[in-house]
């Protein structure tokens, strides 16, 4: 049995805004959730970058380098995010990005502000699957599923650092064991690079 992709003639193929051919047409939902998903991502690699640099600032490289690296995921999820919509026929649309809070009281502002983040990427995720679930995108669920299994222990992962510096209650020496420890934890990473 031959199941026919669209009701173009035979040797017609549909494209998407910029050309690029399409097996599947995007529900319109869906793409304008996908396109305020990238907005989000590249906002968390901004607000990541103003995190790790406040930390900097205070001289706990470890925090600073930690956190340099999340601004580096989110700017590579934003990225796959770009990707699946060219792959899909669609036109990626980068919009304007407001500036990032730079101002924190402490540490522990600092990483309650990353878990919101992380916590509002991963609803966004969640949203994004429920709208591909209901379009019948089943394309879109596929992509979305490592994303979200990720989400999910990037949030675990920030919320154990934020409990950390909580149960230190930002004593000095808590702080920089932490941070020592995320430095260490940098460095296989940075000799791989």
């Amino acid at each position: 049995m031959t199941l026919s992709t669209s009701s173009l003639p035979q040797n017609a193929v549909a494209t998407g805004p910029a050309g690029r051919a399409m097996a599947q047409p995007m529900d319109a939902g869906l793409l304008e959730g996908l396109q305020e998903h990238l907005g989000l991502e590249r906002k968390a690699s901004a607000a990541y970058w103003a995190m790790a640099l406040w930390f900097a600032e205070r001289e706990l490289r470890g925090f600073a380098a930690h956190l340099m690296q999340e601004s580096r995921g989110e700017q590579h999820h934003a990225g796959l995010v770009a990707d699946y919509l060219i792959a899909r026929g669609q036109t990626v649309d980068l919009g304007a990005l407001p500036a990032p809070g730079q101002q924190w009281s402490d540490a522990e502002a600092v990483l309650a502000d990353a878990f919101r983040l992380e916590a509002d990427v991963t609803t966004s995720l969640q949203l994004l699957y429920s709208m591909a679930e209901r379009a019948g995108d089943v394309r879109s669920t596929v992509f979305l599923d490592p994303l979200i299994q990720g989400q999910i222990a990037a949030e675990n992962e920030a919320a154990h650092l934020l409990g950390r510096v909580r149960f230190g209650r930002l004593e000095a020496a808590s702080m920089l064991l932490i941070d020592g420890e995320l430095t260490a934890a940098q460095q296989p990473a940075a000799a791989l690079a």
